[in-house]
């Protein structure tokens, strides 16, 4: 069922939601620019079995308003259209799953808002906290001194994004799926391109936003809340991981109070095939524990 909710003045999100309407509200929130069809059908229907899973499109995303050139505003708001989303849906409180960016809202609600949670899983992101990681040896680091993003990554967002076409288009996303995807799985060309036509035929038209890059980044930190967390946590890590890679997934759970962590074997900064029935498992295993 699709339905748009009306998240701000000027802000209308694209939601869907599936499976039974009275089973446990899971919500689910894709990273930057991303769309929430970016969710994989397989995954989301292994969720929905056991959940009433809810997706949206961001802000300047799908068929959500795209109101960053006239009124700008900040991630924080992103964080906001979350609750916005489970508000218009009449949803109280629901677990949430977020990657990437998603990831980052996703700790936000989780610091701003956890009456509204009954679990998180985050997945490829990075802690909202100035927390040191602490190694295994007992030794810290700054978190300014955790492992950047991998050069390849920054290269190719560093190249001018021009408009030849759809299927150019298309092309260059497959070539960006490539990069973030890692190099321990094989890479399935065709199943990013199916994935991308079917983002472009949601979206209606293939420009890509650049939104969620120039939005307000300050503000986002949540360490003493992260810190003093209550709701049941899960931190997703990614071995093949090129923009958090470990200990990052490992530095996060340091910094959620209670969080638990587990690995997905070959996963990168995607979600290609091989990942989606382990990656639906672990969230099934917690969603099912957290409400026991």
């Amino acid at each position: 069922m699709q339905q748009f909710i009306d998240a701000a003045p000027g802000v209308r999100l694209w939601t869907e939601q599936r499976g039974a309407a009275d089973a446990a509200p899971l919500l689910l929130i894709m990273g930057a620019q991303a769309t929430g069809v970016g969710w994989p059908e397989p995954l989301v229907d292994a969720l929905a079995e056991h959940h009433r899973v809810i997706r949206y499109d961001h802000r300047d995303t799908g068929r959500s308003s795209w109101p960053f050139e006239e009124r700008p505003y900040r991630i924080a708001d992103l964080a906001e259209d979350a609750i916005a989303v489970l508000d218009g849906l009449g949803v109280g409180r629901a677990h949430v799953v977020g990657m990437s960016l998603g990831g980052m809202l996703a700790q936000m609600v989780l610091a701003d808002h956890p009456d509204r949670l009954l679990s998180a899983t985050l997945i490829g992101t990075s802690a909202l906290s100035s927390t040191p990681y602490t190694r295994p040896d007992g030794s810290t680091v700054p978190v300014d001194e955790l492992p950047g993003i991998a050069p390849e990554v920054l290269e190719l967002w560093a190249r001018p994004v021009e408009d030849h076409g759809p299927a150019a288009e298309v092309e260059r996303r497959i070539e960006h799926w490539r990069v973030l995807a890692g190099d321990q799985l094989p890479f399935d060309t065709e199943y990013f391109r199916a994935l991308e036509h079917r983002v472009i035929e949601h979206t209606g038209h293939h420009r890509t936003g650049t939104a969620h890059g120039r939005a307000e980044h300050e503000g986002m930190l949540r360490t003493d809340r992260l810190a003093a967390n209550e709701v049941p946590t899960l931190v997703v890590c990614a071995s093949a991981e090129p923009v958090f890679p470990p200990p990052h997934p490992q530095h996060l759970a340091q910094c959620v109070r209670g969080a638990s962590v587990v690995e997905i074997p070959g996963m990168g900064h995607a979600l290609p095939p091989a990942v989606l029935e382990p990656l639906a498992t672990a969230v099934l295993a917690h969603t099912g524990a957290a409400a026991d």
